[in-house]
């Protein structure tokens, strides 16, 4: 029988992945309210749904851009694919603190690594990724101030502070 030592797999892997996951739909959740307030802040309150809308287009076309698609279907559709990104990135994020020891065992390191975790998302997506897929919508239609302080601060902080928390209590659900 293998154990996680013959494997080279940390104990706690599994345990990290799930809550990654878990912090990561938390984290998205609080980056997609800031995206969609600021959103109406700066663009009126018709732009409110705007970033789901960009989110939805990666599937539906540029067209689910237009102010004449379906808001429900745009909508819906980028409530999904960012959720279902959120989760997977903060996974991948949760693998990566249980592989670090430094992560798993410090706040402020946990914190830090997934603050910059989140603005090394945005600048490969949006200026690697977008781009290469056609999605010209997010490097030519938002805020670089916003997008920073979204996937800095909402998505990346709120992850780190999530797996923190996770981790100080000892939880494994």
């Amino acid at each position: 029988m293998a154990t996680a030592s013959m494997t080279g797999v940390h104990p706690d892997t599994g345990r990290w992945a799930k809550q990654g996951m878990v912090g990561g739909i938390v984290a998205g959740i609080t980056f997609a309210m800031f995206e969609m307030v600021m959103a109406a802040l700066m663009n009126g309150a018709d732009a409110f749904f705007m970033p789901l809308r960009m989110i939805g287009a990666m599937v539906l076309g540029s067209e689910a851009l237009a102010p004449g698609y379906s808001l429900a279907t745009a909508a819906l559709a980028g409530a999904v694919v960012h959720m279902v990104m959120s989760g997977i990135f903060g996974m991948t994020f949760g693998l990566i603190a249980s592989l670090v020891p430094a992560l798993a065992r410090s706040r402020g390191a946990l914190v830090v690594a997934a603050s910059l975790f989140g603005l090394i998302l945005w600048l490969v997506d949006f200026y690697v990724i977008a781009p290469a897929a056609g999605w010209d919508w997010f490097p030519n239609g938002t805020n670089e101030t916003v997008q920073f302080l979204a996937h800095t601060v909402f998505f990346g902080t709120v992850l780190g502070l999530y797996l923190d928390r996770v981790r100080a209590s000892g939880r494994n659900a």
